[in-house]
């Protein structure tokens, strides 16, 4: 069994930040690609950020240069530094994982229950 559960959401003011976490737990043999969508009302859920298990990123044109994801490969977790925050980001934000269990074979892709942030003054 894996688990992602994501932190950090919540309300801010536009132009403030805030920093989500997601930790990957149960019997992980490694980790592939880590990253964030999100999902506003009414809307489809989009890519925010993505890393791979080398570092390398790619972003969402609508956060780059706002958004930094990060990751701590020995604690199974994702990071999203989010600044300089507005309106339209608002929205549910899920973290997904690429996973190889242990003793399976292959990575399968991991979703989180997703946390809310909401930027309004």
């Amino acid at each position: 069994q894996v688990q992602l559960v994501e932190s950090g959401g919540g309300l801010v003011q536009p132009g403030g930040s805030l920093r989500l976490s997601c930790a990957a737990s149960g019997s992980i043999f490694s980790i592939y690609n880590m990253g964030w969508y999100r999902q506003a009302p009414g809307k489809t859920r989009e890519l925010v950020a993505i890393i791979t298990s080398s570092g390398s990123t790619n972003y969402a044109d609508s956060v780059k240069g706002r958004f930094t994801i990060s990751r701590a490969n020995a604690k199974n977790t994702v990071y999203l530094q989010m600044n300089s925050l507005k309106p339209e980001d608002t929205a549910a934000y899920y973290c997904n994982a690429v996973i190889v269990v242990t003793g399976g074979v292959g990575g399968m892709n991991y979703w989180g229950k997703g946390t809310l942030v909401t930027v309004s003054s």
